[in-house]
């Protein structure tokens, strides 16, 4: 058995630990790491071979355990983990994120990290930890890698900041920032707030920084003590493979000048150009560098790796005019936000649209009201209950001008559309002020440049029409960098050939107050603080002119909902009265439905009951219906009732819905009769008092109830004997069986 090795230091309020040598030991690199009771198991192994894809093959999977929080997976006929939850795709590309820009340039061999969530404890977030454990099982393989990276994650309460806050400490935090990097340099942004201020937002940034150093510093150590040595998968092993790379060397030498000629004569000399047309204008480039290096007399396939560097020299000439000459690809200023469309109401039959366009971007979301019980059930290892609100995002493959097959949302689906969710999700009123379940779908009809950002816009549009009253408009940006010879400079508006290498992808979405959600990714090694504050002061400019853009469209959400988006209705009743409202196996609930033609009514453990309808009649009548079963009555109220029964001594009338009580007959007429029948007949309507409630007994008067009308006064007999007595028989009475609803 491989001897385990363990290694700790004190983070935050928290041991963090880091294990060796005990599990997985076939893996290239593997740990396990432990953060209060939250256990993972990590693993990085690469292929041994080479592949020909013309990109890095890297997978990452975070894999979500239900007997690590000690449950049982919800459904009754699959129990077996299946496809991962949303949350589990967004941690894996969490951590996918981070991890990618530090291999190799060039590096062909597959890679595969997996993250194994052994034991959950509800409090500490697996996400961080897991990128965590990827940078040391990296770090301590044969897998070149150039790391390690250090992740954390920051709240803000009560103007102090929080590092690594628990769920329930995130509940009441206004910023919620996790990314990774190292103590200088940022690699990778994951964030979402309240509306938070773009300093308070930076204070986390550097707060977090001082962080990083206890989780590197434990990788090192653990790195010290048990790393592999690193296979060298760039450089060249035999004599074919040195001549292989010499004569590239020497194919580059050749054809870059006259690429890049040719860059600057096709591409900076037409800056209208549409995305399709620089692909167009690529492709012809490759054609010339191609019938160059023919006329040179160049090998075949040399003059395939000749016309497959013309893209990164298109990526170098256009980082190298941004920052040396201040010049764009499209002719627009370093800070110049491309033409602006917002447009709402484009659909005659949905609940709320909104159509965003920025440049060749474009995006149409579509938001669908709903009632409380169309709301989503979550199942997952991290999070279990309910979700009311949730935006789907959908990239066909035509919104890039290509042909592919369609399989369902990818993980770059779900992730832009849990980034445009995140951006709005704080803004949404709250359930109490609007209990409609809330469903935002973004269609991306044409894609050149951050759609998520458009999709957030298009959703704070859609919303809007909708009549969601928002707390602020949103909007969104994706900020760029052009980076060459060691300088840099932060471009607005991000579009195709200006996110290459050396770039970054820096999404920051708010409100005119403050940020709500941010996401960046770099092809870089990092970014600095400068580069940081810089990208937060531009982003600034860019939303406020872009939320004033879209406030021309719609200034504020409308105060109507659409005639075809339902109405819900509330009720409070006693909670010990929603079994009688449900009815055994939900009998009185359903005929609620059907008598009324609502289409669902749906009851809160607190006795709230919301009622849905398309028109607001069947509503306002499922309403008194409601109200009428779980009336409390009390002594001296009058009421119309039925007689249902009849008596010696008396009539039952049913005066409410499952309610009854007993009028004596004493209690009839104002004078003293002989026969009940005398005065009341089955199935008579009559007004009645409430004369007593007492140990589940009604005692009912219908002579001191106004309205009632008598038939003539009859002279009792000299034979009869009335009943006088007061006194109800003892009857026997079917217990109430009150259910409550699951939830």
């Amino acid at each position: 058995m491989n001897e385990s090795k363990r290694f700790e230091t004190v983070w935050g309020d928290k041991t963090l630990s880091i294990e060796v040598g005990k599990y997985a030991n076939q893996a290239g690199g593997s740990c396990i790491v432990q953060y209060g009771e939250t256990v993972l198991l990590v693993t990085a192994t690469m292929s041994s071979r080479e592949t020909h894809l013309p990109f890095f093959p890297l997978m990452v999977d975070f894999e979500e355990k239900h007997y690590a929080a000690g449950r049982i997976k919800g459904s009754r006929f699959m129990k077996r983990a299946g496809r991962p939850t949303d949350e589990a795709v967004l941690t894996s590309r969490f951590i996918d994120r981070a991890i990618r820009p530090l291999f190799p340039e060039g590096m062909k061999n597959e890679v595969q990290v997996i993250i194994t969530n052994l034991s959950f404890d509800g409090v500490n977030p697996p996400d961080v930890l897991g990128l965590i454990g990827a940078s040391c099982a990296l770090h301590i393989s044969d897998i070149p890698w150039n790391g390690p990276i250090g992740c954390v994650r920051i709240g803000e309460q009560n103007n102090e900041m929080v590092l690594n806050p628990t769920y329930e400490q995130q509940e009441t935090s206004t910023l919620d920032l996790a990314f990774a990097g190292t103590t200088e340099k940022v690699i990778m942004v994951e964030a979402g707030g309240k509306e938070v201020l773009e300093d308070v937002v930076l204070k986390g940034f550097w707060f977090g920084l001082e962080q990083m150093a206890a989780p590197l510093k434990l990788i090192e150590e653990v790195r010290a003590a048990v790393g592999k040595e690193k296979r060298d998968v760039i450089s060249p092993k035999t004599d074919e493979q040195k001549q292989i790379k010499e004569d590239r060397l020497k194919i580059e030498e050749l054809a870059k000048p006259f690429i890049l000629a040719q860059v600057k004569e096709l591409f900076f000399t037409t800056p209208q150009a549409t995305k399709s047309e620089r692909t167009s204008q690529k492709s012809e480039l490759k054609e010339r560098t191609k019938a160059f290096l023919v006329e040179k007399e160049i090998d075949d396939d040399m003059i395939s790796y000749g016309t497959n560097i013309v893209s990164d020299v298109i990526e170098e000439e256009v980082h190298r005019a941004i920052v040396e000459d201040g010049k764009r690809i499209d002719g627009r200023e370093i800070t110049e936000i491309r033409e602006l469309v917002s447009e709402v109401a484009q659909l005659p039959r949905v609940h709320g649209s909104g159509h965003f366009m920025r440049g060749e971007t474009q995006v149409l979301t579509v938001v669908t009201l709903g009632s409380p019980g169309d709301q989503q059930l979550l199942d997952g290892m991290e999070i279990v209950g309910t979700k009311r609100y949730f935006h789907h995002y959908n990239f066909p493959p035509y919104s890039v001008g290509e042909v592919k097959p369609m399989r369902g949302p990818s993980r770059r689906d779900i992730g832009h559309g849990g980034l445009a969710e995140k951006a709005l999700k704080g803004m949404l009123p709250s359930k109490e002020d609007f209990p409609y379940t809330v469903q935002a779908v973004s269609e991306v009809f044409g894609s050149n440049g951050s759609s998520s950002m458009a999709s957030t816009c298009g959703s704070t549009l859609a919303l809007m029409d909708a009549g969601v009253p928002l707390k602020s408009p949103v909007a969104g940006i994706a900020m760029g960098l052009g980076n060459f010879g060691g300088k840099w400079k932060v471009i607005t508006d991000l579009q195709d050939l200006e996110d290459g290498k050396g770039g970054m992808d820096f999404k920051i979405a708010g409100s005119k107050t403050g940020l709500t959600a941010i996401q960046m990714d770099t092809k870089t090694d990092g970014l600095s603080k400068e580069i940081i504050e810089q990208t937060f002061n531009q982003a600034k400019e860019a939303r406020i002119q872009i939320l004033e853009s879209m406030a021309k469209a719609i200034s504020e959400p409308r105060k109507e909902l659409s005639e075809y988006a339902p109405r819900i209705i509330s009720v409070q009743i006693n909670p010990e009265r929603i079994g009688d409202v449900i009815g055994p196996g939900g009998k009185m609930i359903n005929e609620i439905i059907e008598t009324t033609g609502v289409q669902t009514i749906d009851i809160e453990d607190d006795g709230l009951v919301l009622i849905t309808s398309i028109g607001g009649d069947a509503a306002e009548k499922a309403k008194q219906m409601i109200e009428r079963l779980t009336k409390e009555i009390a002594v001296g109220e009058v009421y119309k009732g039925k007689v249902v029964r009849l008596m010696d001594f008396g009539a039952i009338v049913e005066f409410l819905p499952k309610k009854d009580g007993m009028v004596h007959i004493s209690e009839m007429a104002p004078w003293r009769i002989e026969k009940v029948t005398d005065i009341v007949k089955l199935g008579q309507e009559v007004m009645i008092k409430i004369k007593e409630v007492s140990d589940g007994r009604t005692s009912l008067s219908m002579k001191d109830a106004p309205g009632n009308t008598y038939p003539e006064r009859k002279e009792p007999t000299k034979d009869s004997k009335p009943t006088t007595s007061n006194k109800r028989p003892n009857e026997k009475r079917r217990p109430l069986v009150v259910k409550k609803k699951d939830d």
